[in-house]
């Protein structure tokens, strides 16, 4: 599957060379497109069968990911550690400021993820847990200069999806 539009759309933050971590990376297809740009990418997940694939397939296409079973919820993320941190589809409130943490000085936030807005369009998650309240992420990235940031309605894979999604970068050189 490959990356989202967001993704594709702002992958220009992403070099060779550069950091990146990929939160709750799942399958691992954004950590394969920051890959692809030359990235030294580091993928977490708490599914081990996710990054087993995530391996092989990188070991396959030669591309530099290391894939890590972790417990995202709970891990250490040491500060001023990625260029870019990456967080698509996923959601963890009260990890948020340690993931804004583990941007160095001058790198980017990515990040996409379901509204509550999704409940109603019958996929997806559920929860109020894991969707959004609007204007949340912008709020969480307050410390961050935002320079894109969107609530919509978009079709993914055939199917409506109301998401958020932004780029911002840490203050800092």
């Amino acid at each position: 599957m490959p990356p989202s539009a967001w993704f594709a759309w702002h992958a220009r933050v992403i070099g060779k060379g550069m950091r990146v971590l990929d939160l709750a990376c799942g399958a691992g297809r954004h950590a394969v497109a920051a890959a692809e740009r030359g990235a030294d990418v580091v993928a977490v997940d708490s599914n081990l069968d996710n990054i087993r694939a995530l391996d092989r397939e990188a070991e396959r296409r030669g591309l530099s990911i290391k894939g890590m079973h972790v417990d995202v919820h709970t891990s250490d993320i040491a500060p001023d550690s990625f260029d870019v941190v990456m967080m698509f589809n996923y959601l963890d409130r009260e990890r948020v400021p340690d993931f804004l943490r583990a941007v160095r000085p001058g790198g980017y936030f990515l990040a996409e993820t379901f509204l509550e807005g999704q409940r109603e369009l019958g996929w997806g998650p559920q929860s109020d847990e894991h969707l959004l309240k609007p204007g949340e992420l912008l709020r969480m990235v307050d410390s961050f200069e935002v320079f894109l940031f969107r609530e919509v309605l978009e079709m993914i894979d055939g199917r409506p999806a109301s998401i958020a999604s932004v780029v911002a970068q840490r203050p800092g050189v």
